[in-house]
């Protein structure tokens, strides 16, 4: 949250000290391309995720997985992020950001002080967002997300003040992820119904500013949140100890699934552009 704050209030005092100059409008038509680094992170805004569960394999989640004596195995509850102990004693550990690089193309097109323009962009990142269950056995269950790279393609709008360009953009995403599944029980066997990896897409929304050195060289600051749409990870518990608790129901097993197919991110980069 602080970075973005951070982020905001200099595009905010780049934005003003452009208005200020009360420059006329260059000239912003014509192609470029660029590139981008920056750090993106998890929003924390699904503190009350968790794990369901689909006891009888009938495709409906929201089953109480219950021991021998009917009380509910996961009683311990859930927690945001990834856990490595058994027990919900030492909390979850938060969801890690990572560095975002990457390369974009485009072009603008000017009306008067307006610029409109598209872009599209590749970038590579590493976000993670898990959750976890815990059983009273005492066991964890971690189900996570691991962002890879984006491709984007996004329109953009500004008002040219001289040199300077402060934006709005925003579009369509397409993202690469990993999905996986890790536990501390070893009584039973987990196995992934759906694939581990696959693209799911979503949209992006941010602003930004941009500045002219040269007539060809541009540096720029960016906002971006990205949300992203991931749905259909499944792992189903089978196997361990007769009448246990995943198999009690159908013998065949308990699947896993998680409650939120929202993936969030928050994203500040800077941008260094070429434009012919």
């Amino acid at each position: 949250m602080k970075t973005m704050l951070c982020a905001a209030a200099a595009i905010g005092a780049l934005t003003a000290a452009s208005a200020a100059q009360a420059q006329t409008a260059g000239d912003w038509t014509g192609a470029y391309i660029g590139g981008v680094a920056g750090y993106g992170w998890q929003a924390e805004n699904d503190g009350d995720e968790s794990i369901v569960f689909d006891t009888n394999l009938d495709g409906t989640y929201g089953d109480t997985v219950r021991t021998g004596t009917g009380a509910d195995a996961f009683a311990a509850g859930f927690c945001y992020g990834q856990n490595f102990n058994p027990t919900r004693a030492g909390g979850c550990g938060g969801d890690e950001g990572g560095p975002e690089f990457g390369v974009r193309m485009g072009y603008d097109w000017q009306f008067g002080n307006i610029v409109a323009g598209v872009l599209g962009e590749a970038v590579r990142t590493d976000v993670k967002d898990s959750v976890t269950a815990f059983s009273g056995t005492p066991a964890a269950y971690t189900m996570r997300r691991d962002l890879n790279g984006l491709l984007a393609a996004r329109a953009r709008v500004g008002y040219a003040v001289g040199n300077t360009l402060p934006y709005v953009t925003g579009g369509y995403a397409w993202a690469d992820l990993d999905r996986s599944f890790s536990t501390t029980n070893t009584a039973n066997t987990f196995t992934e119904v759906s694939e581990s990896s696959k693209w799911t897409d979503g949209w992006q929304l941010g602003g930004g500013v941009e500045h002219k050195f040269t007539e060809n060289v541009s540096l720029g600051l960016e906002y971006l949140y990205t949300r992203l749409d991931d749905d259909g990870y499944t792992v189903r518990a089978s196997g361990g100890p007769a009448g246990g608790p995943f198999t009690s129901v159908n013998g065949a097993g308990t699947d896993f699934n998680r409650t939120s197919d929202e993936f969030n991110i928050h994203s500040v980069r800077m941008a260094a552009t070429y434009r012919f």
